[in-house]
């Protein structure tokens, strides 16, 4: 499908959510029950999202249908998302809700992903922004001073090919040298190994950074740099993630860092790309493919309902960081096309994945 092909598919879709109207949405889910799918153990980022979220759709989704988390772990999500495609029917009643641990096996093509999330509809997404900071040990400032530390770059992952992969990219369209050690069971050992000194680069989700990281940084002991930034108007991963409006996007330092010229080139497109996915849309919800327009539209109407709810905003800003929930209709378009990257940019990855980080596919 061309990129032209694309738009007007999306536009058509947008259309018919919108022609399905608020009487049919309002009757789609009276009486019903939601299950929403998490591949995740109890207790994660995604999991505490996830249950934040459910009585502010049973509040606002109309019919005001009861909704239920169901935790199904395993394989870094692969698994979860592999039973959901198997068993979910379109009827609106079940849904994945996942995040690029699910997406990027999915864009690289790995082995044992038997979903195909971009044949998928998001429902709604919650953005998932990251802050990268270093131990003023390094000598490191601000951002553009980061090519240049007193002491060797130790970054802490848990896999490339998972949630770390947009970082990682980050530091190709920086041009940084960084020493990665991968393998950490989760991002808390990775920060508590920043607190020990056993690496001096980190980043962390927008949840983690504000409840945890913060108190480092006003007592000295972190410096951060920038975030993974956010979709712009044009829709390139350009803007400043709203919930740090005080930090740049990679996209700003490495303009500072270059005179004012733009990134570009397959480094680039790879990090726009994951990153969208991982942080624009870090935190989605897809229903099967075939699901009613009613049911969308249904999502449609509650999303701005929820983000209005004066609860929700208290709440929001305490547990997931006060981002805002993005509709199906300004969903579909841009993250459906970054789960789709060019022939190129999947040979990218899996090369850098493949030569660099000694991941197989």
């Amino acid at each position: 499908m061309s990129v032209i092909d694309k738009r007007l598919a999306f536009g058509l879709a947008a259309a018919c959510i919108a022609l399905a109207g608020p009487a049919a949405a309002q009757d789609f889910y009276a009486g019903k029950r939601i299950q929403v799918i998490v591949p995740f153990s109890p207790g994660g980022a995604t999991d505490v999202a996830a249950r934040f979220l459910e009585k502010y759709l049973e509040r606002h989704v109309p019919g005001n249908p009861d909704v239920e988390v169901v935790n199904r772990p395993g394989g870094g999500s692969v698994l979860g998302a592999n039973w959901f495609a198997e068993n979910a029917q379109p009827d609106g009643l079940t849904i994945l809700f996942t995040t690029s641990s699910t997406s990027n096996p999915f864009v690289l093509g790995q082995e044992g992903v038997e979903y195909d999330l971009a044949a998928m509809r998001p429902g709604y997404s919650l953005p998932f922004g990251a802050v990268a900071y270093v131990s003023p040990t390094t000598g490191v400032t601000e951002a553009t001073e980061v090519k240049d530390p007193d002491v060797p770059l130790i970054y802490g992952g848990i896999a490339a090919a998972a949630s770390d992969l947009p970082g990682l990219l980050s530091f190709e369209v920086l041009g940084l040298d960084v020493k990665t050690v991968l393998g950490f069971p989760g991002r808390g050992p990775i920060r508590l190994a920043f607190e020990r000194g056993e690496t001096n680069f980190d980043y962390q989700f927008t949840p983690v950074y504000a409840t945890q990281v913060v108190d480092m940084v006003a007592a000295g002991r972190a410096t951060p740099l920038w975030t993974g930034g956010s979709v712009a108007e044009d829709g390139r991963l350009t803007g400043r993630d709203p919930a740090f409006p005080d930090l740049p996007s990679v996209y700003e330092v490495y303009t500072a860092m270059n005179d004012g010229a733009e990134p570009s080139g397959l480094a680039w497109d790879a990090f726009q790309a994951v990153g969208t996915a991982t942080y624009n849309y870090g935190l989605t919800a897809f229903l099967p493919e075939g699901t009613p327009d009613e049911a969308i539209a249904a999502f449609e109407a509650a999303i701005p309902a929820i983000n209005a709810d004066a609860e929700f905003q208290t709440e929001s800003a305490e547990v997931v960081g006060g981002y805002a929930l993005i509709p199906p209709s300004e969903v579909e378009g841009p993250l459906l096309a970054a789960l789709r990257p060019s022939p190129e940019i999947r040979a990218y990855l899996r090369d850098l994945l493949g030569t660099k980080y000694g991941v197989s596919f």
